[in-house]
């Protein structure tokens, strides 16, 4: 009798390489760009493009935690802007939410309307 290890050990470990390689679970692409969370709003733009609409959607404030009596409690305030792309009418809109110049978040809001305004560059 004779077992399958060859084909077990071969999908273990190429399990084990994918999972090495760093990756975005939460990436946009637009046209041939492609950003992911982490990215700052300058490359966003030069990858994407201007979004159809922005607007500033509130500051986000949050303390500094330190071991020293300067840093203890001190605060800092991020400014939280949301861009918006319509992808057209095969895809989606996307809404990208950036929390002090960083893209912090991003999330579909239906599906889009016309031509897609997600050209990249």
């Amino acid at each position: 009798m004779r077992f399958p290890t060859c084909g077990i050990f071969t999908g273990i470990l190429s399990l084990l390489l994918l999972l090495s390689f760093p990756f975005s679970l939460h990436a946009f692409r637009c046209g041939d760009g492609l950003v992911s969370v982490g990215d700052s709003k300058g490359r966003v733009l030069i990858e994407c493009g201007k979004p159809t609409f922005k607007e500033k959607v509130g500051d986000k404030e949050t303390r500094k935690k330190g071991t020293g009596t300067k840093t203890k409690g001190a605060k800092s305030t991020k400014t939280m802007e949301q861009w918006t792309y319509n992808c057209g009418k095969d895809d989606f809109i996307y809404i990208l939410t950036f929390e002090g110049g960083k893209l912090a978040k991003e999330v579909t809001d239906g599906r889009g309307r016309g031509a897609s305004e997600c050209k990249g560059r």
